[in-house]
């Protein structure tokens, strides 16, 4: 055959074949992200890692609640060898130290579990000790004090006494009505906003916070009358208590509008993870805040859920002596989510332009 007739690839084809290749990946690859494909493979990773770190994070929180550092106030001396062998006994199984407060009388040490100062009271007397906890100051340290307590009389030999001096209400034996609760209000709250959000875009930044005030109060009221007349489960404070899961519903509420001003689609993704991942474990009530860790335990009473959860125990178990603290947390997200909310609030994705006016 003629060697001017052979035919076969120029010397320039896998070179001109490159550059397309490469072109039509880089065409596709556009086109990939102008579409509704690419949010929904990033939300499909998201949803599988907060499932992961929800489960985690409630997991490590709660499935092993070992206790650090428990106030218990202290009556009568503690320097004889019975009270040396049974508090000595208490810290080796706590594998915690207990912070003795010692008070004059059972009164004083009373008036401190009402103040919420303490959490047991240990009375030491010639025939043995009169231990005396308070579920309703947190019905899991209450639990590890009793068994531990009985445990550690049998061992060091010294008769013992136990008794709760704050029960927790009949329709509430665990403690966890309240973590409900307050849950649901929390919830609730950044779910409304999230809607809206979606169904209810034109609201301006005045209108948007008005119905988010009006929707907390409302679902408050809902979750109050259910689990007080409805259900009987908890006796409340129904003033107190309805204003308390208002406030918090609409500080979650405001919070996600915060985070929708500065991140638009993705307010989720903070939201999420400050006020159901990291501040619901650490709000004390599912777990009492001496058997967190304790940093969450510390982080916890400066978070919404936290606040919630420890106003509502105090409004219902301990009324008489109500603290400002919750109330100014609470206040505080909800001053700092509404300010950044109104002054960036060009920002936000919802609004009436004027040719909607």
């Amino acid at each position: 055959m003629d060697a001017d007739h052979e035919t076969g690839p120029g010397p320039e084809s896998g070179a001109h074949r490159a550059p397309r290749s490469r072109t039509r990946a880089a065409e596709r690859w556009r086109a990939f992200t102008a579409s509704p494909f690419l949010p929904a493979v990033v939300l499909m990773f998201i949803l599988a890692a907060a499932a992961g770190l929800f489960a985690g994070s409630y997991t490590y929180n709660m499935a092993n609640p070992t206790p650090r550092r428990i106030p218990a106030a202290v009556v009568g001396p503690t320097d004889t060898a019975e009270a040396r062998a049974f508090v000595g006994g208490m810290e080796k199984a706590l594998a915690a130290s207990l912070e003795l407060h010692p008070y004059p009388t059972d009164a004083a040490a009373r008036r401190a579990v009402e103040q919420q100062e303490v959490f047991a009271i240990l009375t030491f007397r010639p025939t043995g000790v009169d231990f005396a906890v308070a579920g309703a100051a947190g019905a899991s340290v209450a639990q590890v004090l009793t068994e531990t307590a009985a445990a550690v009389s049998r061992a060091v030999g010294v008769p013992v006494r136990i008794s709760d001096v704050k029960p927790l209400q009949k329709g509430d034996p665990r403690g966890l009505a309240l973590f409900y609760i307050s849950l649901a209000a929390v919830i609730v709250g950044f779910v409304g906003a999230i809607q809206l959000s979606v169904h209810a875009r034109g609201l301006d930044p005045g209108e948007r916070i008005a119905f988010t005030v009006a929707y907390s109060l409302l679902g408050a009221f809902a979750i109050a009358s259910v689990v007080d007349w409805l259900l009987g489960a908890l006796r409340l404070p129904f003033a107190e208590s309805w204003l308390i899961l208002a406030f918090t519903m609409f500080t979650s509420g405001m919070v996600f509008t915060m985070f929708n001003t500065l991140m638009g689609r993705w307010a989720m993704l903070p939201t999420w993870g400050l006020m159901v991942l990291l501040g619901n474990p650490s709000s004390g009530g599912a777990v009492s805040w001496p058997l967190l860790p304790s940093v969450l335990g510390h982080i916890g009473r400066w978070l919404p859920p936290g606040a919630s959860v420890n106003a509502q125990h105090t409004a219902v178990y301990f009324g008489n002596a109500q603290h400002v603290f919750p109330f100014a947390v609470l206040a505080g997200w909800a001053l700092v989510s509404c300010c950044v909310f109104w002054f960036w609030r060009h920002r936000h994705p919802g609004g009436r332009t004027a040719e909607d006016t």
